[in-house]
């Protein structure tokens, strides 16, 4: 049994087969484009051409120093907060997976404890430590003891912030690399076992290493949040970025506005080189995961530039 394919009329089977095959049209997804676009374009003409934004007082106010100063302590109780928080989450991570009931225990109570307190009522909390316990001591435990502080001795406003935000941050941490951790492909560990690797090395070698292809995207997250849970430490009497700007509003109550976008400006600022970072970082991980790497967006943006240059050559 034969079977015959007929070309359209005016055209012959070799034309059709040398002809371009066209895409499907799709009238919605254009259709859509255009409005997105139009509000686009009307979102940014309000946003320039507002009056109520005075731009000229942003300006001012960009890079005045006592915004500068109020940056700088926010990177800084932000940078301390994650690495003593990442810290403490690893450790209440590797406790809740120990084999140690009291050690699990203790972890899942920790988490638990410090995921249902809002951070706002734990830094006060802390800042009001020395209503609880007037004296700290050093010494033997239910024994004597050698020193005695005060809360003003140890704690700082900056220490206050950076205690409250670890303590919070090593809750949630706790989990993201107990999930990273527990991402790891089981036949990775029996392996690493059949060698007799120690279990510092399997870990350090073989499971952390697979486990922060997993842990990173998750992280930065927390990273983004609590670089904005800074923004609550102007209640321990801390002028970050946003205590600074609170604190100006009062003094300056006619650029509410403009301090407010500047502040805006910094955090949007700070989160976009956090989420690069976490882009690059990521796709450094993703090598031996996948086949090929993804493109940068770098060489996204060349690869659709050459695409169109030889579209418009061929037509």
């Amino acid at each position: 049994m034969t079977t015959s394919t007929a070309a359209p009329p005016g055209k012959s089977l070799e034309e059709i087969a040398d002809g371009r095959i066209q895409p499907l049209r799709r009238p919605g997804r254009w259709i859509a484009t255009v409005v997105v676009l139009i509000v686009l374009a009307q979102f940014a003409h309000g946003f320039f051409t507002n009056q109520a934004f005075e731009w000229a007082r942003f300006r001012y106010w960009f890079v005045r120093p006592v915004i500068l100063e109020g940056l700088v302590l926010t990177l800084k109780v932000t940078a301390l907060s994650a690495v003593f928080g990442f810290l403490g989450g690893v450790v209440l991570a590797l406790g809740r997976l120990s084999r140690s009931p009291l050690l699990r225990a203790v972890s899942w109570t920790y988490i638990w404890l410090f995921r249902s307190i809002p951070l706002i009522v734990l830094l006060l909390l802390i800042y009001n430590f020395s209503a609880l316990y007037h004296t700290l001591s050093l010494g033997v435990p239910f024994g004597p003891s050698f020193a005695t502080f005060t809360e003003t001795d140890l704690f700082s406003a900056t220490t206050i912030a950076v205690v409250g935000l670890s303590l919070n941050e090593a809750a949630y941490a706790a989990e993201v690399v107990r999930a990273g951790i527990l991402s790891v492909d089981q036949g990775q560990l029996e392996a690493s076992h059949a060698l007799g690797l120690p279990k510092l090395r399997q870990f350090r070698r073989i499971v952390l290493p697979q486990a922060l292809r997993a842990i990173i995207p998750s992280y930065v997250n927390q990273l983004i949040g609590l670089l904005k849970g800074t923004s609550i430490i102007f209640y321990v009497s801390l002028l970050d970025l946003f205590g600074e700007v609170e604190s100006l509003q009062s003094t300056y109550p006619s650029d509410i506005i403009p301090l407010l976008m500047v502040a805006t400006f910094y955090y949007v600022l700070l989160t976009s080189i956090l989420s690069i970072i976490q882009y690059y970082v990521e796709r450094y991980y993703s090598r031996g995961a996948l086949r090929t790497v993804p493109p940068t967006p770098i060489q996204r943006l060349r690869a659709t530039l050459r695409e169109f240059r030889e579209k418009a050559t061929e037509r």
